[in-house]
Order: structure tokens, then C-alpha cells, then sequence
């Protein structure tokens, strides 16, 4: 079950365990510069608003009704990264834009598949910020209008039908998670995972006010996942193998993706603030986050190998899809790895 409080997703499979509960939210973030080079974790700059399909009527297309779940608006080339809450119940999370699996590209499914994981755990994996291109890389999660063929969906399939984000949920079985359990928080505790890894990329700045267009049609709202710049993260393997998760009671949700020029038409209300540039985020001195690496990482997506980037396919159309892409140099650079105790002289 997917409840929806507070700009958050709540994940509860009470059948499966009275324990198996964790949440989603999806962060603003700094649209990194997709020059080539490879950029740390920025800073998440508050969670984007959601809020139920149903509840916005005939504003918005028919498939969305169809495909119910969720809206969030999101500027033509803003980026988002999904967290994932530190909890103590482990989850398998399926993640999909356009219907393509964000780990391995290769068409959506509600299975779980290990000969090539498609699906992060929590709580190894804290967070998501894009398609998993390479060993120890993704290409930032970057948003797109649908049809306009920069979205990762249309360039595996050739077509513009899902867009958005699609999100499945499996809890560990409760006997694999009484088995475990003792051991796993104390291996926890000892290495420092917790709350603190997640809440450490949430940073406060002031953005620009967001403009107020004249009201377009809803018809324009929908949005795809494109790959972004480059950014170093891994994408744990999973430490409990395939048959730990209770397949019999996954929880799913459609994110759709409203282009926040139209979200005042759609929810009456005004679109979150324009993100930064790369240049202010910098001017501002937000923090950059070298997250927990170790090496063992999957191997990137052999579908997402050979995607092109938004400026890639830019540059191939004469397009200039972004307005600034200046390259920077992080100068603040923060790192997330688990906390070691150190031991002095006494």
C-alpha cells in the first residue's frame, strides 16, 4: 500500500510484516552541466509537491486518469533524485521512467530479475539520481517534454507513450527479515547508516521566483525522463539475493511528470521556484556529496550504455535545449561515507 502525506510516498505492506514500512520523496535538485565530466552528488533542495491524480479532474490528459497515481511539476531541463528512506525494514525498489527500467533499460516489468538487477535495495541504496549508464556513473534524471525525443523512453523505443516514472515495491519476507534483523542493525550501527546519510544533501537556498506564463492548455503538461550529466554513484548489489523479497505483495505507483509552465492550470496553484544554475549553486557555496563507494557497484545498464545526453541530442538537432550549461568546479565537496570511530591515545 502507497500513501500519500506531506510531499511524501509511504510504502506499508502490513501483510507481509506489522515492521514493513518506508517512504519516497523525490528532491530538487542542481541540474548538474552535461559537458562530459563527472560531477559528485549535489545538495537536494527540497522536495517537489505531489498530489493525487484524481484529484485534478478533467485538467489533466486522459491517460493519466487511466494510469491514476501521482503528479509533480517539474521546468523543461530541471532535475530531481529519489530518496529513499533510511528505514529498518529493506525493500526492493523497481525504478522505471517511460516504462524503462532506470538500472538496466530494458523494458518494465513487475518481476525482479538477479542475473541483471534490475531493482535497488533499501536502505544500501539512500538514493536514486539517475539512469545507471556505467559502473560507478548515471546520467542525472533530467526532465523532458514528451515527443520532443530527448526522453531516455523514446530513444530505446522510438516512441513517446508513457513518460514520467514508474515505482514498485516488494518487502523483504518476514522470515527473512526475523532471521536477519538482529544482526543487520547492528552491522548498522557499527558503520553508521542511518538517518544522517540521507538528510546530509537537503540544503536551503533561495531560488528565483517562478514566472507566471499565460495559461496554456493542459494537453502539453506531460513529461519523459531524459539522461542528464554525468554523476558518480553506485548502485549497490543486493546483500540478501532474490528470494528474500515477499513478491506476493509489491505496492506500485505512476509518477506523472506535469510541465510546471501549466501546473497553475492544472492545480490552481503556482509551480515551485526556478532551480539554480550550476553558477549559483557554486556562488552560493552549496555542498557537493561524494557518496559510499566501494567498488562493488552493478555494472551500468547495457541497454543505457550508448544513450545520448540532452546536450548530446542538442547538438545532433541544432537545438539548445538548455539555457546555461556552463561547466563548474566543485569547490565544496562533502563526504557521505559511513562514519568510522577513530581511537586515540589513553
Amino acid at each position: 500500500m502507497i500513501e500519500l502525506a506531506n510531499d511524501r510516498l509511504t510504502v506499508t505492506s502490513p501483510h507481509t510484516h506489522p515492521a514493513a514500512r518506508t517512504s519516497i520523496e523525490f528532491q530538487r535538485t542542481l541540474r548538474i552541466p552535461d559537458d562530459g565530466n563527472d560531477y559528485p552528488l549535489p545538495a537536494g533542495l527540497g522536495r517537489f509537491p505531489l498530489r493525487h491524480v484524481e484529484d485534478l479532474g478533467d485538467r489533466v490528459p486522459d491517460a493519466w486518469r487511466t494510469r491514476k497515481g501521482i503528479v509533480l511539476p517539474m521546468w523543461r531541463s530541471e532535475a530531481l533524485w529519489i530518496n529513499f528512506a533510511a528505514t529498518d525494514y529493506p525493500w526492493a525498489l523497481k525504478v522505471a521512467a517511460g516504462k524503462r527500467c532506470a538500472i538496466t533499460g530494458k523494458p518494465f516489468t513487475m518481476d525482479l530479475h538477479d542475473d541483471d538487477q534490475d531493482y535497488v535495495v533499501v536502505p544500501a541504496q539512500p538514493w536514486l539520481d539517475g539512469f545507471a549508464v556505467d559502473k560507478g556513473r548515471i546520467r542525472q534524471f533530467v526532465a523532458m517534454p514528451l515527443g520532443a525525443g530527448y526522453t531516455v523512453e523514446e530513444q530505446l523505443t522510438g516512441t513517446a507513450e508513457w513518460g514520467g516514472l514508474q515505482i514498485v515495491a516488494y518487502p523483504l519476507t518476514a522470515a527473512r527479515f526475523e532471521q536477519i534483523n538482529q544482526a543487520r542493525r547492528a552491522r548498522a550501527t557499527e558503520l553508521g547508516f542511518g538517518n544522517a546519510d540521507a538528510a546530509v544533501r537537503s540544503f536551503d537556498m533561495p531560488m528565483a521566483a517562478a514566472p507566471s506564463p499565460s495559461m496554456p492548455a493542459p494537453m502539453a503538461a506531460d513529461m519523459g525522463m531524459a539522461a542528464g550529466g554525468l554523476m558518480r554513484q553506485e548502485i549497490r548489489p543486493d546483500p540478501y539475493g532474490i528470494d528474500a523479497w515477499d513478491t506476493d505483495q509489491p505496492s506500485r505507483v505512476y509518477v506523472h511528470l506535469c510541465d510546471a509552465a501549466v501546473w497553475r492550470h492544472v492545480t490552481g496553484q503556482q509551480p515551485p521556484t526556478v532551480p539554480p544554475t550550476a553558477a549559483e549553486y557554486e556562488a552560493n557555496g552549496i555542498p557537493w556529496f561524494e557518496g559510499y563507494a566501494d567498488g562493488s557497484g552493478l555494472d551500468g545498464g547495457s541497454d543505457l550504455a550508448g544513450i545520448k545526453s540532452v546536450a548530446e541530442i542538442g547538438k545532433d538537432n541544432d537545438d539548445v535545449p538548455y539555457a546555461d550549461n556552463a561547466t563548474v568546479t566543485p569547490g565544496n565537496v562533502k563526504k557521505v561515507n559511513p562514519a568510522a570511530v577513530t581511537d586515540g591515545t589513553w
